[in-house]
Order: C-alpha cells, then sequence, then structure tokens
C-alpha cells in the first residue's frame, strides 16, 4: 500500500484514494458533484477540480483561479451551478505585517482592516455554470461591499445564505440572497447580533478579547441555525426571507472555549449538533467540543451532551491545531443522517459519531490520514502535521476529506452505504 494510503490511525475506515490537487495541496471546503470533487484553496487562491468518478484513482481536472488577494476557500453546488466565495484574503493581510498571527480570531476584524479607497481584493460571490463539470461557466457575480463574503449556504432552491462583512459592521453578519434567478443574485435582508452596527450607533459589550462574528449558518426548512464564533449560536426564524428574526440563542463561552463554527440542525429529532473550531496550535485557545443540544422548544435550546475529543494519541502536543473544524452538512444530494455525524478534527483526522442516543454520543469510527510530504502554508515555523478541515459524504457512503497541506483523501467506512 502507498505510504500515502496508510494512515497514522483507523478505526472501522480505510483510505482508498488521495489526490495533490495538481500540486495545489491545499484544501477547504469540499463539494462533489457528478462526479467530481471541487475544493476551495487557502493559500493558493482559486479552486480546483478533480476527477472523482473512480474513487481510488483520482484525476486532477484543472484550478480556477480568483482575483489577486482573494480568498476562495468555501463554495457550494447544487445541480449545475456552483457559488464560490470572494473576500480579502487575510493571511496575505497577516504575513504583510498588518497584525499578529493569530488576531484574525481575536476582537473584531473590522478594526484590523482598511476598507477605504480602493480594495486589493475581490468582495462578493461567484456563481458558475458548471452543466459541463470539467469547464466551470462564471454567469454572475454578487458584490458585497467590504471585506467580502466568508462562507455561502445554499442546498438549491430560491435563496442563498451568506455570512458578509459590509461597512459599518464591527464583523461578519447574516444576509439573506434571493438566488431564484442565479444570473442576477441579490441580497434581500441582514440580521446582527446587537452591538455589532457600529455606523447605526451600536457598541460591542462584549469583552473584546473575544471575536463575535457569523461564520455561516446552515439553513433546514424555514429554521435557521447560526454559528457566531465566540458569540455562540442562535436560532432564526427565515420564513419570511425579506425579515428574519431571531427565536433564540445560547452561547457557551465564556466558562468554555468558544467559536463555535457549525451548526446542523436535525429537524426531526428536535436535536442540534454544533462543532467549535480550534485555532491555534496545541490548544493554546482552549479545548473545543462539540456540543448536542436540544432544540425541542426552539425558544429554549438547551446543551445535552458533548462528544470525548480524541485519546488514542497525544493530540495537544502533536504540533498544529487539535480540535474539531466542520461537520457534513447532511446536504439534499449527499448522504444523510441524523444519528452518524462526520465531523473533521484537523491534527486528530475525521471522527465519525453515534447520536443516536443524544445523551450519550459514541465515536465509532476514524480515521488519521499520514502527515503531507510538504507544506503549503507558506507561513514560518509551521508544523509538518495532518490537518483535515472538511468533509464530504456522498449518497454511496464515499467520504471525501481535505487537508490544508495534503490535498484530497476518500475514504470508506465499515458498513456505511
Amino acid at each position: 500500500m502507498s505510504d500515502l494510503l496508510t494512515p497514522d490511525y483507523a478505526k472501522n475506515m480505510r483510505l482508498i484514494g488521495h489526490s495533490d490537487q495538481g500540486g495545489r495541496a491545499d484544501g477547504i471546503q469540499i463539494m462533489v458533484s457528478g462526479g467530481y470533487a471541487y475544493v476551495g484553496h487557502v493559500f493558493n487562491n482559486g479552486f480546483s477540480i478533480i476527477d472523482v468518478r473512480d474513487p481510488k484513482k483520482p484525476r486532477f481536472v484543472k484550478h480556477i483561479p480568483q482575483p489577486e488577494g482573494t480568498w476562495s476557500q468555501h463554495l457550494q453546488t447544487h445541480g449545475d451551478i456552483l457559488i464560490v466565495n470572494n473576500m480579502c484574503d487575510m493571511l496575505k493581510v497577516e504575513t504583510s505585517g498588518a497584525f499578529d498571527p493569530g488576531e484574525y480570531y481575536k476582537g473584531s476584524v473590522a478594526d484590523k482592516v482598511d476598507f477605504a479607497g480602493e480594495k486589493p481584493w475581490s468582495a462578493g460571490m461567484r456563481v458558475y455554470d458548471i452543466s459541463d463539470r470539467e469547464n466551470p461557466r462564471e454567469i454572475a457575480f454578487l458584490d458585497v461591499p467590504g471585506l467580502g463574503v466568508h462562507r455561502v449556504f445554499w442546498d438549491g432552491g430560491d435563496w442563498a445564505y451568506i455570512s458578509a462583512l459590509p461597512p459599518g459592521f464591527s464583523d461578519d453578519i447574516f444576509m439573506i440572497v434571493d438566488f431564484r434567478n442565479p444570473e442576477k443574485p441579490e441580497v434581500v435582508s441582514k440580521l446582527w447580533k446587537e452591538g455589532m452596527h457600529t455606523a447605526g450607533g451600536e457598541e460591542p459589550w462584549w469583552d473584546p478579547k473575544y471575536r463575535y462574528a457569523l461564520h455561516h449558518a446552515i439553513i433546514k426548512g424555514d429554521l435557521g441555525a447560526a454559528a457566531w464564533r465566540d458569540g455562540g449560536m442562535s436560532l432564526i426564524d427565515v420564513s419570511d426571507r425579506y425579515n428574519p428574526k431571531f427565536i433564540s440563542h445560547d452561547n457557551p463561552c465564556p466558562p468554555f472555549a468558544g467559536h463555535t463554527h457549525n451548526t446542523l440542525p436535525l429537524l426531526d429529532r428536535g436535536i442540534l449538533f454544533v462543532v467549535e473550531e480550534s485555532q491555534a496550535d496545541n490548544c493554546e485557545d482552549g479545548i473545543k467540543r462539540n456540543w448536542v443540544y436540544d432544540i425541542s422548544v426552539r425558544e429554549n435550546p438547551v446543551t445535552i451532551a458533548t462528544t470525548l475529543p480524541p485519546d488514542e494519541a497525544d493530540y495537544k502536543n502533536k504540533g498544529g491545531q487539535f480540535g474539531p473544524h466542520n461537520v457534513h452538512e447532511n446536504r439534499s444530494e449527499g448522504f444523510q443522517s441524523e444519528e452518524l455525524m462526520f465531523v473533521s478534527y484537523q491534527n486528530a483526522g475525521l471522527r465519525v459519531y453515534d447520536i443516536s442516543n443524544p445523551f450519550r454520543p459514541e465515536e465509532v469510527a476514524a480515521c488519521v490520514p499520514p502527515a503531507p510530504k510538504e507544506l503549503m502554508d507558506y507561513r514560518p515555523n509551521r508544523p509538518v502535521v495532518v490537518d483535515t478541515t472538511d468533509v464530504y459524504v456522498d449518497k454511496q457512503g464515499l467520504i471525501y476529506t481535505t487537508d490544508m497541506n495534503a490535498g484530497l483523501y476518500i475514504m470508506e467506512m465499515d458498513g456505511l452505504k
């Protein structure tokens, strides 16, 4: 077996395929559509396309660049449409000496970036026709003034949901986009936590060491579940897309470490699975967790459990980030389960949790790919360790993960079909 397909650790899983993505092995969000994987980059700009119809021999197709100085690490697919985010490349800003490493995650981003004058980045979201899967054709660009769009949630239908930082706000807020005509998307509403609209006279009331900002919201039906980083999570009524309203809010930070990153509603069970993000090496920002909430009464969400951190190795001192990052979103074109949660766990690879008993989540499978051969990360003194960043599971039960430095991995899990 190739060294690339020999995991550092595996439980009820195996590696079956790998791609270095044409030499741009950094990957963040991944979508799989029509036998092709679309991967957003964080160090190399743009996004890449990989033919995964033979999962044991994925074939790099091409790289699609985005404007200079622009991050496009997040993307969405459904049917023949691909959406790609455009925002300021904060790593470029950081390494230019504009602020200290890691400061992007601390306090308000609006205090760190100058919005005045001409921006050296593209801010908004790009829409592509991918009816020809190997040759995306750009059909629209939605300009969102300011820092740009951080993340999008769109699983088909008339509405897309974005997090973006427009001028006049302290950080990313929730915005709804009319997507009935993909060639003419239009922002129709905004929602933010009190204290974020600085141009409207609001003042942040939270400790300035925390970052209150929308990472993104996942929408199921008329319910939005929003992750506000150190600001916790909110449930949002989006039944009126022109006037979304908060239903409830909960924030375990402090005393817990914060940075809520993903919020996956499981509507048939009245459950919410919440993932926090680890940003600092060696858990210097605290232990990050996965939470299970009971949201059967949406006005009063209650935490009922957490998952135990992986412990078969000393991940805290392995180097790099140890903690959750993303969860498979139960997308309509992919694998769906209200009991199995697939979570990328950075230096601890991929973890699969059975939450059929929501009070006692159990890890039932795991796979830690080997360390990368080289780093795509251009920041100084970075550790050479695995950094599993995102996960997508297709209808056949194949599991696709991305790594910040090691490319695309395709996995199988025992009993998953």
